[in-house]
């Protein structure tokens, strides 16, 4: 299967998981516009990355598709509902998003607010629901694995430290800690969601496995920076040119357009090296090293 089959396929499977999620909640007449929205935001496109690397990352280490649809499902509502406030007017203030109004401007400020705390109380939910294809010890791992990469020690503390960045000098170095927490975080707890779906994974692996993820986490928005340069709204789905605009430092702005690009390369090359010893189960970590760097969008 070719590793666009198997994006699509992935991407299917994550849909239907999240679609049922979201109807198994009967939310109360009062709350159906707050439903909307989180529907809005969850469906409205999206290249489903961080659930594409709990499943890839599942196989790798010998477990099923059925134990990583909760963790993958869970990851990517968290990735939603940051998008949801990323683009609200206190934060980045967007209007577009997938190509789409964001949720704020479909919608209004309020029912945005609403639907990413929502999206957020019900990933923990679904981690913690009784499930026959992940023992209750590798729940709670998960669990706290999720809460870490998307708290003060991971995207939220990220965001933090983007809005101080805003109108500041800063170095290389206060730029890939706060894309460690505020990209790579996530991308991290997703590759780790994916390893703990299977008991007893060796140390070794564990390791290899999340330093991949914390070099491809960085890759991915050195990428972003690129794109944000090289591309355009229409291409991105997003509006072209907004870091530069609202004065954020980017990896452009730091290295240069070829220096962000080399450096792109770089850690591709790194990652694919830290996957050698894992072998062929590790194929399709090693096809998604590839995409992130070589995507468009």
């Amino acid at each position: 299967m070719s590793f666009a089959q198997y994006q699509k396929e992935c991407q299917q499977r994550i849909d239907k998981v999240l679609k049922s999620s979201l109807v198994n909640q009967h939310a109360p007449a009062s709350a159906q516009r707050l439903m909307k929205a989180m529907d809005y935001s969850l469906f409205n496109g999206g290249k489903r990355v961080r659930p594409l690397l709990v499943y890839a990352t599942a196989e790798a280490v010998g477990a099923s598709l059925e134990q990583a649809d909760y963790p993958a499902a869970a990851v990517e509502m968290v990735h939603a509902y940051s998008l949801v406030h990323d683009d609200l007017p206190a934060m980045d203030d967007d209007d577009l998003r997938r190509g789409q109004p964001t949720c704020h401007i479909a919608f209004d400020e309020a029912s945005a607010i609403l639907a990413g705390d929502a999206l957020q109380t019900q990933a923990f939910s679904i981690l913690s629901e009784a499930n026959s294809h992940l023992s209750a010890h590798r729940q709670l791992a998960m669990i706290q694995i999720l809460a870490q990469g998307s708290g003060l020690y991971g995207m939220a503390g990220g965001q933090s430290l983007d809005l101080e960045a805003v109108d500041q000098e800063v170095d290389l170095a206060y730029l890939e800690n706060m894309h460690k927490h505020k990209t790579g975080a996530l991308i991290t707890a997703s590759v780790l969601l994916g390893a703990h779906c299977q008991d007893n994974v060796e140390q070794a692996s564990l390791l290899a496995l999340r330093e991949y993820s914390e070099i491809i986490g960085l890759a991915f928005q050195v990428q972003d920076d690129i794109l944000d340069v090289t591309s355009d709204t229409q291409t991105l789905g997003k509006t072209q040119g907004a870091d530069e605009a609202n004065n954020k430092p980017t990896y452009v702005s730091l290295l240069g357009l070829q220096g962000a690009q080399q450096k792109a390369q770089q850690l591709h090359e790194q990652a694919l090296s830290i996957l050698l010893p894992l072998g062929s189960p590790a194929s399709r970590l090693k096809d998604i090293a590839d995409y992130i760097v070589a995507r468009r969008h």
